[in-house]
């Protein structure tokens, strides 16, 4: 399924992505990625979800597959086609937050993800619904992203009770 993904993701983000942008999208593609490797950080050890494949792939390469390919090319569709107005934005962002959540819940189903310590499919879609709009915010004002995302970053830590100093 992760290698699916991976192709779906590479093919519609050479289709609908604006390539010509890429310099404006790419910080907050590397936010994205730098993001998701702090989440490997924090949690080598002690994960809330672990990815599986049924074709022999380690799940740490599915990490990284994810974190360096299915992230950022998300972004850059994304990005590329935001709307202008208030109530399109808010349904564009519902849109990808579906989509998200829809295609999580098929992974969990076919047993290509799995949740520990308290994650749940609840969880990953309460993420996603501060993640996008974390994005867009990224890419208009990234100094105030970086506060609010430690600030994140620290509740998750505490309220998953995350071994994360030592």
């Amino acid at each position: 399924m992760h290698i699916l993904i991976v192709m779906l993701i590479i093919l519609a983000a050479w289709r609908l992505g604006d390539w010509s942008r890429f310099h404006k999208f790419h910080a907050t593609m590397l936010y994205i990625t730098a993001m998701d490797l702090l989440y490997f950080f924090f949690t080598f050890d002690y994960p809330l979800w672990t990815f599986h494949s049924n074709i022999g792939i380690s799940g740490r390469v599915l990490d990284l597959l994810h974190a360096f390919i299915v992230l950022p090319l998300t972004v850059i569709i994304f990005l590329t086609k935001f709307p202008d107005a208030f109530m399109n934005k808010c349904f564009y962002t519902a849109k990808w937050i579906l989509l998200y959540i829809v295609f999580e819940w098929g992974g969990y189903y076919l047993g290509a993800i799995d949740y520990h310590h308290g994650w749940s499919i609840g969880w990953s879609s309460l993420f996603v619904l501060v993640m996008f709009p974390m994005l867009r915010l990224h890419y208009k004002r990234p100094l105030l992203t970086y506060g609010l995302s430690a600030i994140t970053i620290a509740t998750l830590l505490s309220i998953f009770k995350v071994p994360w100093l030592f």
